[in-house]
C-alpha cells in the first residue's frame, strides 16, 4: 500500500555554517525540541551537543557554530 503524500516527519533539516568557513547541510534535528517562544534555538544547542559529543569522540576540536538555518 502506499504511503499518503505529506507524511508529518520526525525531525527538521537545518543547514549549519561553522566559523571556519565550513558547511554541514541537512543536519537532523528532532521536532518536538522546536517551536515556542525560543523557536529554532534550542536546534543551535542540540547541534552543539552533538558536536562536542563528536569532537570528544574523534578527538579533534570541532570550530564554533557561526549560523544555523532550515534547510
Amino acid at each position: 500500500m502506499a504511503r499518503k503524500p505529506g507524511s508529518k516527519s520526525e525531525y527538521v533539516l537545518f543547514d549549519v555554517v561553522y566559523e571556519d568557513g565550513a558547511t554541514r547541510s541537512n543536519r537532523r534535528v528532532p521536532k518536538e525540541i522546536l517551536g515556542g517562544v525560543e523557536g529554532d534555538a534550542p536546534a543551535r544547542a542540540f547541534l552543539e551537543s552533538q558536536d562536542q559529543e563528536i569532537a570528544r569522540l574523534s578527538r579533534h576540536p570541532m570550530a564554533a557554530i557561526k549560523m544555523v538555518r532550515r534547510s
